[in-house]
């Protein structure tokens, strides 16, 4: 029988299974997450999981990826350096959308050109201008090309990026190649994080691809898109925004398949965050609004997914206003201190061993850098350069590091770019220490603890009478805070719906009192009334308390902790193609086309030659991608006006959807 081979590469740990036949879990394994170089993780799990299962490379038919690598990176700010190329657009519109935020002070080209809602030429496209400024010493990793209305007419996007790719050879983005829908803006923020994700993704599946050729495998790969469904390697290296939400579309699908569950929440812990989606009625639900991730709304089709910062790697923050102060956790993740004194056992140990013999805590006590191999670093400042050259090729406490202010906000940037990584405490620092983890290094855990425990809170005590403690506190608030994430899905997804955001539902003092079962003048009841499925490989040590608190069943089904790997190598090669057929002047159907718009007198001549272009397009695609057994589906939405008790043809949407199986998929 023939085999797939799932493999989720998250922030923590990179997980591989075999599945046979589509109903057998045949064997599954973990490794590390190799950061420095992500190939060296996947090929530990991938010949774990091979020794386990007892079988040759050669028995493998299908590879497939899932990743939360793209997710993480939004999530804590990361990614290259990018350049924005705003053809057609205001100086002005540079503040919509968050589209400042998502370029995070990296270069901005607004150039004269663009197209009108018609989709005729507003302005030349003014190559000048562009040339100029490609010709500056710009030191960026991908080019972001957004036109005004380029999704009526990508001529100028196209020249543009044409211009790019023949001056730099740099990666480049056009916009309408990501969505079909108006609103440049919120195209550009799609463009932007595309092309500072293109190099990350790139790397971590040409690696991948490598490993597999060194191991023996010679099966084609496929990667999983953010809505759960397979996409070939190639198309994932052109459009890595695609692999937002990768790995917890992966999870979904995972989880249905494990536990056959037609209504409930998932909820996913890995390292870095936690994320929860819906199944309704066997399916999970698609965010019509597009993916958002790490604050950023884009234009991608996904999971109707709630991903929060929040894992097992998460950063403890101390609260240390008020009189009994507390523990935050997340967004960001941090290295455990557990697990860098695995790395640096002599370095970390002396450390904290110097730390604890100390009179008064420090503020950087507990806590270490290490540098990235590999990262590239253009653009870095001589502050930073300054922190690189001390960190070398070492683990660091920051105490030795960090000698202003002004440097902890160089280090900040680093991190943003994933060329350092810190090390503290995190929840999974907290387990170790209760006895619930034992893989790494538990006396460093223990230090550790015992140095934050005694930080002062107001009233002038320690946080914490013990490390046990502090774990014990550290535990709870990651029941908390996952509990709010489920509760907000829960709220959000409510057919009832309320006057109250979400959010605001999910902390309002009459859900915490529902929940905690009140009696008093008021009897107040609040229960989860669906099933939570619990998936990560921490979810059983963390989830049972989850469903205690929200009163509802938590199910932890059997392989739980690789649903994500399971989930890649299950599902099916599905791509969209959607194209618009507009009105610009009465009696005239206009189809807007990659190579421009094309003019007709007859509304259904112009529906059919769309819809037969987009057919072909998709259908293309979905057999480059690697499928068979195809079925095509066609969506009209087609928008009329009454004018003068007459219906008038406004604009129309088609999309075609081709979905498949994977040509070597199994059953």
């Amino acid at each position: 029988m023939a085999l797939a081979l799932g493999v989720d590469t998250g922030g923590t740990f990179t997980d591989a299974v075999l599945v046979r036949d589509e109903n057998e879990v045949v064997a599954s394994a973990k490794s590390l997450t190799t950061r420095e170089d992500l190939a060296i993780g996947v090929g530990k799990a991938i010949s774990a999981v091979l020794d386990a299962a007892k079988v040759h490379p050669e028995q493998i038919a299908l590879a497939s990826l899932s990743t939360t690598l793209a997710t993480n990176a939004l999530v804590e700010g990361q990614g290259g350096r990018v350049a924005l190329i705003y053809i057609g657009f205001k100086e002005s519109d540079l503040d919509r959308h968050g589209l400042k935020d998502a370029l995070k002070g990296d270069p901005v080209l607004v150039l004269g050109g663009g197209h009108n809602h018609a989709g005729s030429e507003a302005a030349p496209l003014d190559e000048t201008d562009l040339l100029n400024f490609l010709d500056s010493d710009l030191g960026v990793s991908g080019y972001a090309i957004v036109g005004q209305f380029a999704t009526r007419n990508p001529v100028h996007e196209l020249q543009a990026a044409k211009i790019i790719s023949d001056r730099t050879g740099v990666p480049v983005t056009c916009s309408h190649h990501l969505s079909a829908k108006l609103n440049g803006p919120k195209r550009a923020v799609t463009a932007v994080l595309n092309a500072r994700l293109i190099g990350m993704i790139d790397r971590l599946i040409g690696r991948a691809q490598d490993r597999l050729t060194d191991l023996g495998i010679t099966a084609p790969m496929m990667v999983v898109r953010g809505d759960g469904a397979l996409m070939s390697a190639e198309q994932a290296r052109e459009r890595p925004i695609e692999t937002i939400l990768s790995g917890p579309a992966a999870s979904i699908v995972g989880a249905r398949w494990l536990t056959g569950a037609q209504n409930a929440l998932v909820s996913d812990i890995g390292g870095t965050t936690t994320d929860v989606a819906l199944i309704r009625d066997g399916k999970p639900a698609i965010d019509p609004a597009g993916a958002q991730v790490g604050g950023f709304r884009t234009m991608v089709e996904a999971v109707a997914m709630r991903t929060q910062g929040l894992g097992g790697d998460s950063q403890v923050h101390v609260v240390t206003e008020g009189l009994q102060g507390g523990v935050l956790l997340g967004p960001r993740r941090v290295l455990p201190v557990s697990l860098i004194a695995i790395e640096a056992p002599e370095i970390v140990h002396s450390a904290l061993d110097q730390q604890l013999q100390a009179t008064t805590v420090g503020e950087h006590d507990a806590r270490f850098a290490r540098r990235v191999p590999g990262i590239p670093t253009d653009g870095a400042g001589e502050r930073e350069e300054r922190l690189l050259a001390r960190i070398g090729d070492q683990v660091l406490p920051l105490d030795q590091l960090l000698r202003t202010r002004m440097e902890y906000a160089a280090l900040n940037r680093l991190v943003d770019r994933g060329i350092v990584q810190v090390s503290g405490i995190t929840p999974s620092d907290a387990s170790h220490v209760l006895g619930r983890l034992s893989e790494w290094d538990e006396k460093a855990a223990h230090k550790a603890l015992e140095l934050v425990a005694r930080k002062r809170v107001g009233s002038g005590d320690p946080l914490a009478a013990s490390p046990e403690k502090l774990a014990q506190m550290i535990v709870d608030q990651l029941t908390e805070q996952t509990s709010f994430a489920l509760l907000e899905t829960a709220f959000s997804e409510e057919f009832e719906k309320f006057s109250l955001s979400p959010k605001e539902l999910a902390h309002h003092v009459l859900t915490r009192l529902g929940l905690a079962k009140h009696r008093g003048l008021l009897a107040l009841d609040a229960a989860l009334n669906v099933d939570v499925v619990g998936l990560g490989a921490s979810a059983l040590s963390y989830y049972p308390a989850v469903g205690k608190r929200l009163h509802c069943q938590m199910i932890l089904p059997d392989h739980a902790g690789v649903a994500n790997a399971i989930g890649a190598v299950v599902g099916r090669v599905t791509l969209r193609r959607s194209g618009t057929v507009t009105s610009p002047s009465e009696g005239s159907f206009r189809v807007h086309l990659e190579d421009g718009p094309q003019d007709f007198s007859d509304v259904q001549v112009a529906l059919e030659l769309l819809t037969s272009v987009l057919r072909r397009d998709a259908e293309n695609a979905v057999k480059e991608a690697g499928a068979e057994d195809i079925r095509m589906t066609v969506a009209q939405d087609i928008r009329t006006a009454s004018v003068e008790a007459r219906e008038v043809f406004v604009e129309a949407l088609i999309t075609v959807e081709a979905s498949g199986r994977p040509r070597v998929a199994l059953g």
